[in-house]
């Protein structure tokens, strides 16, 4: 093979950092082969259906909007769960198309994020060394359980089938109907959790005329029951791409002769495994599905470029369009702290726009963020707000447009991060924490969020007031 020829497993070729070495090989090839055999888990359709809402994100007539959980464990995999995450996300969703007046793009961190890259393979609990967790499609979090197991790769892909089976059916059965909104429902916001009479006051007014906007589309005939468009809507999935050993068994070459993962709908390359001549760009550069990149503060611009040039070096377009308009292929997810994204990002916007790439610029302001307080691991809510709006001011002082936002979040009550418009302290945290991984925003603090983007898009002429 040339160094220019790719497959779906020319990436054994590079080398590889995040692996998992398991003590059973002929257990993993037995494993792998079964993968191969098992029907897709998504559509050729849907990616491509997904490629050209970017398409449309990457030209500013749409917003991204992409949130879930740091890592799935299979027990998330629940009635209760799965509807949780896909209410804050509808509910997210139609804030922000409210206050942008635009199509929202909806990619759940979901049915698949079950890997956890990790600084070291292993680590000391009472003087024993043990395996790192490496995620519930490698090991357990029990110490007595903590070998790496082929078999949960598995049981990764029935749990994610069963996700995207019941996904699937909510919407198909009317999850996501205006016409019967449960999950949109304004009602259910119930903001006297929200302690700052000033902001509670604020938020009210948006769901005020939210309910005038929907009922005026209701006096206009507007929400005829036989439109798909307030019937149902589109929620793709999303994983970090990190075994790839598993990711290569759902690629397969489409109807168009392109090579698709067929595990999930997006994929995405963490800021640990972007290396310019590493095994994971190496297996990226060869999917037609969307992906994305972590772009943290240790990425030159220079390398941001050509990290795109790898990705997407024919500056793929879609035959429809007109001339010279690029895909919106790559999605570049942002994540450099609060403190220092003035630093990084004017200067990784410039490189892009002299190169000849259009991408989808996405914030998450959530990775950069992360302290440990009172010997727990958290998030502040003000610092993360900050972020964001200095994202969305950084890109307008740099003629470039902020096509998204990327949380890890969850529908449940948990007490993950501090601040918000509950005002959770410190001494909060303990209440409902939940997570084993990074903390998440709660379902009161996602539609903080989302309540203060939309105010930044009714804003949008004026100074920015986010963060």
């Amino acid at each position: 093979m040339s160094q220019n020829e790719w497959a779906p497993d020319s990436w054994k070729t590079k080398k590889i950092v995040q692996d998992v070495i398991y003590e059973d090989q002929d257990k993993l090839n037995k494993v792998l082969g079964k993968l191969k055999r098992l029907p897709p888990l998504v559509s050729e359709a849907e990616i491509r259906r997904l490629r050209k809402q970017l398409a449309e994100v990457a030209e500013n007539k749409r917003f991204l909007l992409q949130g879930g959980d740091c890592a799935e464990l299979f027990d998330y995999c629940s009635q209760d769960q799965i509807e949780s995450k896909l209410k804050v996300l509808l509910q997210m969703s139609l804030i922000l198309t409210w206050g942008g007046r635009t199509s929202v793009v909806r990619i759940a961190r979901m049915a698949g994020q079950y890997a956890k890259p990790r600084s070291k393979p292993t680590e000391m609990i009472d003087g024993k060394e043990y395996h790192a967790f490496r995620g519930d499609n490698v090991n357990g979090i029990d110490l007595e359980d903590r070998i790496p197991d082929p078999e949960r790769l598995l049981g990764a892909y029935f749990h994610s089938a069963a996700t995207n089976n019941y996904v699937r059916l909510l919407l198909a059965g009317g999850f996501a109907d205006l016409h019967h909104p449960d999950s949109w429902n304004l009602d259910s916001w119930d903001l006297a959790h929200v302690r700052n009479p000033k902001i509670r006051n604020e938020y009210q007014g948006i769901v005020d005329r939210l309910h005038d906007a929907l009922d005026f589309m209701k006096t206009i005939g507007a929400d005829d029951e036989s439109q798909d468009s307030i019937s149902t809507v589109d929620m793709f999935m999303s994983h970090e791409g990190l075994l790839l050993d598993y990711e290569q068994q759902f690629t397969q070459q489409g109807s168009d002769k392109k090579y698709y993962n067929l595990g999930t709908h997006f994929l995405w390359i963490g800021d640990r495994t972007r290396q310019l001549d590493g095994a994971h760009v190496e297996y990226f550069r060869g999917l037609a599905n969307p992906v994305g990149v972590k772009v943290g503060p240790s990425m030159d611009p220079e390398e941001l470029v050509r990290v795109l040039d790898i990705l997407d070096p024919n500056f793929e377009t879609d035959a429809k369009s007109p001339p010279f308009t690029q895909s919106g292929k790559i999605t570049l997810i942002t994540r450099y702290g609060h403190d220092k994204i003035q630093k990084h990002l004017p200067g990784h916007i410039q490189a892009v726009k002299k190169s000849n790439h259009k991408v989808v610029w996405c914030c998450d302001p959530m990775h950069g963020n992360t302290e440990t307080v009172n010997s727990v691991k958290t998030r502040r809510f003000d610092n993360i707000a900050e972020e964001l709006g200095k994202a969305f001011r950084i890109h307008l002082q740099n003629d470039s447009s902020l096509g998204g936002v990327h949380f890890e979040l969850t529908g449940d009550h948990v007490t993950e991060a501090i601040g918000g418009s509950m005002e959770l302290s410190a001494d909060d945290l303990s209440t409902n924490y939940q997570t084993f991984c990074d903390p998440r925003l709660n379902y009161e603090q996602s539609l903080d969020i989302a309540f203060s983007i939309a105010k930044y898009f009714q804003d949008q002429r004026s100074p920015i007031r986010l963060g």
